[in-house]
């Protein structure tokens, strides 16, 4: 696979002497001061400032963005996460002071630091290019970590910016983009790295992580959930409410969002009003063809749109709304279907599209339907619109997904302080601003002993006098 600035194939020996660079760098120290790690992430924050503009317009290239959701969902957020860092890297880097305990005597102190893992991989998707790539680099360099990027290939006009910018704000040896297709990220896959961070598909997370196992590499997954995010209407809900927010958030990069909605679970008592509202809400936002407003996005390649395309076409039948594209232009409408089975294949696996299947249930059988989604693989986002606190808060504590809201789509993410993050099929770990940090670190426990008060409770013998000594004294100590 060639590179996006020659025709040159990447070869894996230039891989590895960037992964070498960067381990010998790492090794000098220069990457541990939280001063200098600070003055980093500045430099970061100024540089996507500078290149807003570059990024907006290749955002537009790939996806078809506007330059306000290019500001909204990969920009700002990138500002944000930086400033949240830059706020609270000292406090988190702060070694943890404990009390050794009685047992350690003569120890009192006990120290925990805070250490980076090493050279770090970091491979980013191409639904949010920008976000998904400097969101996770900055937790790396916060973190005190080298960062080899791994960008994609379908987003190329965004990896092209990125990998210029990269270049103009870092030296190689501690931040470095290489770009190229699977092969590309194979040969990476195969050195040793510190720490992986990959965001994708479960499919690839599994292979990313048989590659990582080969080198005990700790691995991080961002993945959209094999069988999808479940949105559910209870028939309390606020249904103008409820379909104005999820018709945003479907229109919102064509629905190529890992959170996004895959399918909603209407209750059939409210299932026409609501699916009413639903449509009143995507006209208003984006048109009754959205496929030719230029503020709409559009799918990341050929392949993609078809995939789409073919899937509303076997649905041909029950679509209600939309089911209407441009192959010329890669834009396809935000498209209901309606009524849809729960076991149907449609709500069995990630879509990643702009299609919106919508599954009827009787609002008394709530919890068998809750069921029914908690045997399938864990989702990385639920949405629960009712006005059932008490059920929608049992729901949420008890339901197996990465995140969600009761009464509101996607704008969790954005709250300071909490971690993103999936479990099983929808992934490992957790980032975004402390919890990013963390992701990054690894938790050292440094325990100082002294050479004088030292006590022979340890030592043999354990028999005897002696040993009845000794154990009346453990028991004592570890009460």
């Amino acid at each position: 696979m060639a590179t996006l600035q020659d025709n040159k194939p990447f070869q894996e020996e230039e891989i590895r002497a960037v992964v070498d660079a960067q381990r010998r760098f790492f090794r000098t120290g220069t990457t541990l001061p939280v001063k200098w790690r600070k003055a980093q992430l500045r430099k970061l924050k100024a540089a996507v400032m500078a290149h807003e503009n570059d990024f907006v317009e290749a955002l537009a290239e790939d996806l078809g963005r506007s330059s306000v959701e290019a500001f909204l969902c990969d920009i700002g957020p990138v500002i944000t996460e930086i400033n949240e860092m830059l706020a609270g890297l000292r406090r988190w880097a702060r070694p943890e002071r404990h009390f050794s305990g009685l047992l350690c005597f003569p120890s009192t102190c006990t120290k925990v630091y805070k250490m980076p893992y090493g050279v770090s991989l970091v491979i980013s998707p191409f639904n949010f290019p920008v976000l998904l790539t400097l969101g996770v680099v900055a937790a790396a360099m916060a973190g005190g970590n080298t960062v080899v990027i791994k960008a994609s290939s379908k987003s190329a006009a965004s990896t092209a910016v990125l990998k210029r910018f990269i270049a103009e704000v870092f030296p190689p040896e501690y931040v470095t983009l290489i770009d190229g297709g699977h092969d590309v990220a194979d040969m990476c896959l195969a050195q040793r790295f510190d720490k992986i961070f990959y965001t994708g598909s479960p499919a690839v997370g599994k292979h990313v992580l048989a590659e990582a196992a080969k080198n005990l590499t700790p691995v991080a997954l961002e993945l959209g959930g094999e069988t999808g995010n479940w949105c559910v209407v209870r028939k309390d809900a606020d249904l103008k409410d409820a379909a104005r927010k999820i018709a945003f958030f479907k229109i919102c990069n064509a629905g190529q969002i890992c959170i996004n909605i895959n399918q909603i679970a209407v209750a059939e008592e409210v299932a026409e009003p609501f699916l009413e509202e639903l449509k009143k809400a995507f006209v208003a936002q984006i048109g009754e063809h959205a496929e030719t407003n230029p503020e709409y996005p559009r799918l990341i390649t050929e392949a993609a749109y078809n995939k789409c395309a073919g899937l509303a076409d076997e649905y041909r039948e029950r679509i209600i709304f939309g089911g209407t594209g441009n192959p010329e232009t890669r834009k396809f409408a935000p498209t209901l279907i309606y009524p849809v089975n729960i076991d149907e294949h449609i709500v069995r696996h990630e879509l990643f599209c702009p299609l919106l299947p919508v599954v009827p249930f009787k609002d008394a059988e709530a919890d068998a339907l809750m069921d029914v989604i908690a045997d399938r693989e864990h989702p990385l986002a639920m949405y629960l619109f009712t006005k059932d606190m008490r059920w929608a808060n049992r729901v949420m504590q008890t339901q197996q997904f990465g995140g969600g809201c009761i009464n509101e789509v996607c704008i969790h993410m954005m709250v300071k302080g909490v971690p993103f993050n999936g479990t099983g099929h929808s992934g490992m770990g957790a980032y975004h601003g402390e919890w990013g940090f963390r992701e990054f670190t690894h938790p050292q426990t440094v325990l100082k002993g002294r050479t004088f008060f030292n006590l022979s409770l340890r030592e043999h013998p354990y028999t005897g006098e002696a040993g009845r000594k000794k154990m009346n004294l453990l028991r004592l100590f570890e009460r």
